[in-house]
């Protein structure tokens, strides 16, 4: 695995790198926030393939150009944020409302060369035939998120993000929050 990765958004103005491998988690998700999210932002809707993201923490995340494109959105006020390139719409991160608590996603399709993250080592929200839901490898995610959260806390690492003002504690972009009900609006117009 590579020590360095190189992301950037659609269009290309966006450029950074994730930076320390292993220091993080592949992982697919199956649920349909995500999914909804991909759609929103102009990507391809993944369908029953699931998304993928790196987890690891906001201090190995740089951007070479570009970071004053970033915008970020949320399906309600307490969820997820989902950083954008706002100049081509591309889905590049997610992120915890609370700085403090050091996480950051990179969605894995603005990444070239996938085989520098490893496998995909836990599966999320998994759709099973009873209508329910079943996850594959997630002690070893969460676990992996507390550690390098509560790692994160103690060393201070925390205020190394570009996402967050860290002395506000708000994020450098204004969220743009959707409408109550959007993932099943965007997801009942894509099914077919």
């Amino acid at each position: 695995m590579r020590a360095q990765v190189p992301f950037s958004c659609r269009c290309g103005k966006i450029q950074g790198t994730l930076s320390d491998i292993g220091w993080g988690n592949h992982a697919r998700c199956f649920c349909q926030s995500c999914r909804a999210a991909d759609i929103h932002t102009g990507d391809a809707d993944p369908g029953g393939e699931g998304i993928t993201v790196y987890q690891t923490t906001p201090d190995k995340i740089s951007f070479q150009s570009g970071q004053d494109q970033l915008a970020v959105f949320s399906f309600g006020p307490k969820n997820l944020l989902r950083w954008q390139a706002s100049c081509c719409g591309a889905l590049l991160f997610n992120t915890l409302r609370n700085p403090k608590v050091s996480f950051a996603a990179l969605r894995t399709n603005r990444i070239d060369d996938l085989t520098s993250l490893g496998p995909v080592a836990s599966r999320g929200f998994i759709p099973a035939d009873d209508g329910k839901q079943r996850h594959e490898g997630i002690l070893p995610l969460v676990i992996g998120m507390l550690w390098r959260a509560l790692i994160g806390r103690i060393t201070g690492r925390w205020k190394q993000t570009p996402f967050f003002d860290t002395e506000t504690l708000k994020p450098v972009a204004e969220v743009k929050v959707l409408p109550k009900g959007e993932i099943v609006r965007i997801l009942a117009q894509n099914t077919p």
